[in-house]
């Protein structure tokens, strides 16, 4: 709240993490795993992974509201241009919990974080600008008048 000088943007950020149980569960269903610590542990990994992927896309729309563009649009060319580098960051995270899942300690962590994030990821990147829009009353035949 005090980093963002607003109530709204963190609102906006914390309302993804439940996305992250979706796929959180649907992977821990699919494997068979049971969800225990070392799974709680992942969660609670995704968590910090999803709030920061959320506090990138919103300090970007920010940004580019601030440099004068209509809001709308700020709003839609942020999301673009965030994408690449988001969903490459978690493409590789998932990437790289595929050697933790032949281990029977860290197999429950790795499939919570691959299934949680593979799924939040895309979500959270239509959820968030979604949210922006809403919380923020975007319209999309905003001009540059109404936005600033």
């Amino acid at each position: 709240v005090i980093q963002f000088n607003s109530i709204r943007l963190p609102m906006i950020i914390w309302l993804t993490v439940p996305l992250a149980l979706v796929g959180v569960t649907a992977g821990l269903l699919v494997s068979a795993v049971p969800f225990g610590f070392m799974a709680l542990l992942g969660a609670l990994s995704l968590i910090g992974i999803l709030v920061k992927n959320s506090i990138v896309l919103v300090d970007e729309i920010n940004q580019q509201i601030a440099s004068g563009k209509p809001r709308y649009e700020a709003l839609i060319e942020s999301s673009l241009s965030r994408q690449r580098p988001v969903t490459m960051a978690a493409l590789t995270t998932v990437l790289g919990m595929i050697p933790l899942l032949p281990d029977a300690f860290f197999v429950s962590l790795a499939v919570t974080i691959m299934g949680g994030l593979a799924f939040a990821t895309v979500l959270t990147m239509v959820v968030v600008p979604t949210l922006y829009a809403v919380f923020f009353s975007i319209q999309s035949d905003e001009t540059l008048e109404e936005g600033a």
